[in-house]
């Protein structure tokens, strides 16, 4: 079956379903306004089923890959929720502590995509750890519609805390020789451009479409930035003029990037918003950016 692609969607079917993924409409509210866009017999249901994660097609690499270490482990997050639960991927054949990266999910917790990201990272040499910000609610629940409604109810403040620990938790690691950098995605973007913020002694932040963080706040930073945009993501772009602007301000290390013709949510391979050049792309530069960063 051939993967569909974000060109076969009408792009007002796409800015519905970003503000369904993002809460702005209800699942009601998508499929009563796309059924306006559907054609051909195709109905608004199957306009979201479309548009919905395929993990299995978006996997490269697998979970028993024997060149890998992974585990599911707990760290403590006493200003968080207490303990929060992460999967840990690290080259099996490993010669030495390695430097790390907080992989961050999506607003639907530790899926298999997040933990798939965490593999390739573990393959290019790095100590990838992804805690799960559901884990006080149960932990990713296996499905996307449901993980996103368990979402809305963590208390914000405690889960930023708990990936404040991760960080800590990671650096202070055996495997780790201290190098620490994150990257995120979506809601793991604006994670990304907090940790950045927060974090002193975070190395390097890779944020992908994520909120910015207040100009007051950006002479905090002192990790170095690689940021990437996707070209149509109007939602997140806006905020991009006003955070370079304090970016420069301040004098903070920044690249950024924009991709142009992709959406929001680009470097997804499970969904068709994925964009196969600029997430290849990204990913190139990402791995070159930790490479200088972190050692």
């Amino acid at each position: 079956m051939t993967r569909m692609k974000a060109s076969d969607f009408d792009p007002r079917v796409l800015k519905l379903f970003d503000g369904y993924v993002h809460g702005v409409i209800s699942r009601r509210g998508f499929l009563d306004r796309a059924a306006a866009y559907t054609v051909g017999g195709v109905t608004a249901a199957a306009l979201l089923e479309s548009l919905s994660p395929d993990f299995a097609r978006g996997q490269r690499v697998t979970e028993d890959d024997s060149r890998l270490s992974t585990t599911y482990l707990e760290y403590p997050s006493p200003q968080g929720y207490g303990t929060i639960r992460a999967y840990m991927a690290k080259p099996a054949n490993m010669d030495g502590p390695l430097p790390g990266v907080v992989v961050i999910h999506e607003n639907r917790g530790l899926n298999p995509h997040i933990e798939d990201i965490a593999r390739r990272l573990g393959l290019a040499g790095y100590l990838a750890f992804a805690p799960d910000a559901l884990t006080p609610l149960g932990g990713y629940p296996g499905n996307e519609d449901s993980a996103r409604q368990l979402f809305g109810g963590l208390d914000r403040d405690k889960t930023a805390e708990d990936f404040v620990a991760a960080v800590a938790y990671l650096q202070a690691h055996s495997d780790c020789n201290g190098n620490v950098g994150c990257t995120g995605f979506c809601f793991g973007g604006g994670i990304s451009n907090m940790l950045a913020v927060r974090v002193p002694s975070l190395l390097a932040a890779v944020p992908f479409y994520g909120g910015q963080p207040g100009a007051e706040d950006v002479p905090n930073i002192e990790a170095a930035l690689q940021l990437h945009h996707g070209g149509l993501d109007e939602r997140i772009n806006a905020g991009w003029p006003a955070y370079e602007q304090a970016l420069k301000a301040a004098g903070v290390r920044y690249e950024a990037h924009f991709y142009e013709g992709a959406n929001h949510g680009f470097n997804n391979d499970t969904t068709p918003r994925f964009d196969e050049a600029a997430a290849a792309l990204a990913w190139e530069r990402t791995l070159a950016f930790f490479a200088e960063h972190l050692g």
